[in-house]
């Protein structure tokens, strides 16, 4: 199994060396090359490796220094036609360098029932800890979004508080089940967290760096496992009041925002955007309107009254309406601007036409086809 990770760094170093990044450009680059170099290298996993070295680039291009070196035991994709399933056996059969290898799988009695009824898709091979899993794709069936009748349930995404509803909730809280006990709890567990890595990366002995090994991770898995519970205590509850989930747009965030050099470690591990991710696909799952919404000012602007001014914040979790009065937390009164315009926005986006048709779909049936090329 380690062929695949030599090859693909073969493949980058030429890609890096031609400044060529594109998949059908790099195929025919590198197609023949690496096969030369990698003897044991089958066809198709030489085609998964230009497409895996094309994916590492394609984010990162114009922040590398030099050609990216894949780990030895890095994840190793696999398509149909590297790996077949026996669902009966529960067992699956994988390429390797030196010929097909089938394995036993096991797992969590839930994961078991989706791998065998749902279709699957490419899985990644991954060593973790002397482990070898395999993570599965698989196409969900598609649930029919249902018109959110009780408009939308707001969110306000922070990283004073990380989730904040217009129903008043702060997430996490007691309606999370587990040893979180509230936002102030993370912060803590994340510094304490912190404060033991630069110790043990300052020491620098080799104990301290098998710790290191030990403990990688440690924090990723927690806010992985926070955002999976604050996404699904969303989703049920807007399915519980027949409400649409309306969440912020912060894409670019970290570009925009200006931080205090003691703030921005805070601000750049800000797991928003997996939250967001995990809330979409949940909401997709459940057939709920899901909408993102422009984020400007929505912690300055009265939801009664419509006045938007810096001055209606007098502190960081206070707000205060200099026109109409209007008092309560910030973070609330974000949220629920956040789901007025949620509102807004998903009646714009499916307002009703003549044809029977809403705009969203008209517009993208009324356009042209693309050009084949030919």
């Amino acid at each position: 199994m380690r062929n695949g990770d030599p090859a693909a760094s073969v493949i980058s170093r030429l890609a890096w060396q031609h400044r060529t990044f594109t998949v059908l450009e790099l195929h025919r680059l590198a197609y023949y090359p690496v096969r030369a170099q990698v003897a044991e290298l089958g066809a198709q996993a030489a085609v998964r490796a230009i497409a895996r070295v094309a994916g590492a680039y394609a984010n990162r291009r114009a922040t590398k220094k030099r050609a990216h070196i894949f780990r030895q035991h890095g994840a190793i994709p696999y398509d149909a036609r590297l790996m077949s399933w026996n669902r009966d056996a529960r067992a699956v059969s994988l390429w390797t360098p030196t010929g097909r290898v089938t394995v036993p799988y096991a797992g969590r009695p839930n994961d078991l029932k989706v791998v065998d009824t749902l279709p699957l898709g490419e899985a990644d091979l991954i060593y973790r800890r002397g482990v070898w899993l395999l993570q599965v794709t698989v196409t969900l069936p598609k649930s029919r979004t249902r018109e959110p009748i009780n408009g939308f349930m707001g969110v306000d995404q922070g990283v004073a508080n990380l989730a904040v509803t217009n129903d008043g909730a702060v997430l996490p809280g007691p309606a999370l089940p587990g040893p979180i006990q509230g936002n102030g709890h993370v912060r803590t567990l994340r510094e304490r967290r912190h404060r033991q890595r630069q110790r043990l990366q300052k020491k620098g002995t080799s104990a301290a760096r098998r710790v290191l090994r030990r403990l990688s991770g440690r924090e990723h898995r927690l806010m992985t496992d926070l955002n999976h519970q604050l996404s699904k205590l969303v989703v049920r509850e807007a399915e519980r009041t027949g409400r649409g989930i309306a969440l912020k747009d912060l894409q670019g965030i970290r570009g925009r925002a200006r931080a205090h050099r003691l703030q921005r470690r805070t601000l750049h591990s800000w797991a928003f955007a997996q939250m967001i991710e995990f809330t979409r696909y949940k909401a997709a799952r459940a057939g709920i309107a899901f909408i993102l919404v422009d984020p400007a000012y929505t912690s300055q602007a009265c939801p009664q009254c419509g006045c938007t001014t810096k001055a209606n914040r007098p502190a960081r979790g206070r707000f205060l309406c200099t026109r109409c009065g209007l008092a309560g937390h910030a973070d609330h009164i974000a949220a629920r601007n956040i789901a007025a315009r949620g509102a807004a926005g998903w009646a714009a986006v499916n307002q009703p036409h003549a044809t029977g048709l809403p705009s969203a779909r008209r517009d993208r049936e009324s356009k042209p086809p693309a050009s084949t090329g030919w």
